[in-house]
C-alpha cells in the first residue's frame, strides 16, 4: 500500500501533522540538546513516561551538562537513579558520557558509527539521538514502532526474535520523511505509546486509511511475539534493624550484577535458608530480641520475580562492622541509594518507629 511515492507522502505527512497537533506536552521534546534528549532515551527504557517526567527534571537540574555527570561520583549518581530501576542504566550513561567529554570534546558524536561506540548507546539510542537532536534521517525502532509498522506493512515476523528488528529498521528507512526525521520517529513512537497500543484505537488513527492490517481487519493480531520462558522467583526475607537508638544496619550490594552497589537491609533468600533469624545472627553477628512481620510484597525485575516478606527487628548488638555492612542513622538512610524494594520496607519501618518514639 506504501510502495508508491504518492501514498508514501500522503502517510508521511498525515503521520507528522498529526505529531504537530497531537503530541503530548513532554520536558525533553522541549530541547534540542543530544546529551538531554539522550537522558531522556535511557530513562524511558522499560519506563513509562509518567513516572520518567519528574526524574529527567530532578536528573537534569542536578547534572545539567555533560561534565556535571561525568564527574558526579556513583553513589550520588544512583541516588538521583533511586527508585527508577535498571541501575546499569544509569552506569552505562555515565561512562558513555564520560567517553563523550574525554575523546570528543564534550560533542556528542553525530554518525551511528561514533555514537553508537559509547557505552550503553544501541542501535535505538543512537538513532533517537540522532534524528532527534541532529534532525539526521535515521531509524529509531522500539516496541511501540514495530507495532506500529507490524500492523500499517502487515510484517508477520515475530517481533520477539532479535533478527527482525532488521526488518523494521530497514521499513523505517524506506518510509522516513526527510525534511523532519525528528517529528516522523516521534511521531512513530507517539502513534504506538497512545494510539496504536495493544488494543489499537484504530477510529483515532491519523494513518488508518494506510493501514494494511486494518484493511484486512487483523490489527489486533499483530505484532506476532512468542511468549518469554516463565520467569524465575526467589521469597526473600528482608530486615529493617534497629538497636533502638534512632540507628539501622544496612549492607552495600557487590559492585556487579542486580543493583550493583545499591544499599539494602540484611536478605535472606528463603529457598536456601530456612532459619533466616539464624543465618543474620551467623552472617551480620545480629540477634534480633524483636521481631515483627510488617508486609509483603513482590517485585518484578526484566528476568526475575522477589516475593518480599519485610520485618523489623530490634538488637542490643554491635554486629560485625565492616565498609560494605554497618549502622547508619535515619537521615542517613535516606539519602543512601536504594532499590524500590528496600525504600518499599524502609517507609513502612520508619513510620513504625517513628509512632513507637512517639507512643514512648
Amino acid at each position: 500500500m506504501l510502495q508508491e511515492n504518492e501514498q508514501k507522502k500522503l502517510f508521511q505527512e498525515a503521520l507528522v501533522s498529526w505529531y504537530y497537533r497531537e503530541k503530548r506536552d513532554l520536558p525533553w521534546r522541549k530541547t534540542s540538546d543530544p546529551y538531554k534528549i539522550w537522558v531522556s532515551e535511557v530513562m524511558l527504557q522499560q519506563t513509562r513516561v509518567e513516572t520518567v517526567i519528574p526524574y529527567y527534571e530532578r536528573f537534569t537540574s542536578k547534572f545539567p551538562t555533560m561534565e556535571s555527570l561525568a564527574n558526579a561520583n556513583e553513589e550520588e549518581l544512583l541516588k538521583m537513579w533511586e527508585g527508577l530501576g535498571y541501575y546499569s542504566r544509569a552506569r552505562n550513561l555515565q561512562q558513555g558520557v564520560k567517553e563523550v567529554v574525554e575523546s570528543y570534546g564534550g560533542m556528542v558524536p553525530s554518525t551511528r558509527k561514533e555514537i553508537s561506540s559509547l557505552k550503553g548507546v544501541g542501535p535505538y539510542t543512537a538513532g533517537a539521538i540522532l534524528s532527534i537532536a541532529f534532525g539526521i534521517p535515521e531509524h529509531a525502532v522500539d516496541g511501540n514502532v514495530m507495532r506500529v509498522l507490524s500492523r500499517i506493512l502487515l510484517i508477520e515476523e515475530d517481533i520477539a526474535l532479535p533478527k527482525t528488528k532488521k526488518i523494521f529498521e530497514q521499513a523505517v528507512m524506506d518510509l522516513i520523511y526527510k525534511e523532519d526525521p525528528s517529528a516522523f520517529n516521534q511521531a512513530l513512537m507517539e502513534l504506538g505509546a497512545t494510539i496504536c497500543i495493544p488494543r489499537p484505537k484504530c477510529l483515532l488513527c491519523p494513518v488508518r486509511d494506510f493501514c494494511a492490517a486494518f484493511e484486512e481487519g487483523r490489527q489486533e493480531e499483530l505484532p506476532i511475539k512468542t511468549k518469554k520462558t516463565k520467569m524465575k522467583t526467589i521469597p526473600l526475607a528482608f530486615y529493617a534493624i534497629t538497636d533502638g537508638n534512632g540507628h539501622w544496619f544496612m549492607q552495600q550490594r557487590p559492585e556487579k550484577g542486580l543493583l550493583a552497589n545499591m544499599w539494602e537491609f540484611p536478605a535472606v533468600d528463603l529457598l536456601i535458608e530456612k532459619n533466616p533469624e539464624q543465618v543474620i545472627k551467623r552472617q551480620y553477628g545480629l540477634h534480633m530480641k524483636e521481631i515483627s512481620p510488617v508486609l509483603e510484597f513482590s517485585h518484578v525485575f526484566s528476568h526475575l520475580t522477589w516475593e518480599v516478606q519485610g520485618f523489623i527487628g530490634v538488637t542490643a548488638d554491635k554486629g560485625l562492622i565492616s565498609e560494605k555492612a554497618r549502622w547508619f542513622t535515619a537521615d542517613e538512610v535516606n539519602s543512601l541509594p536504594k532499590s524500590k524494594p528496600v525504600i518499599k520496607l524502609w517507609d513502612v519501618a520508619k513510620l513504625k518507629n517513628e509512632v513507637k518514639n512517639t507512643s514512648e
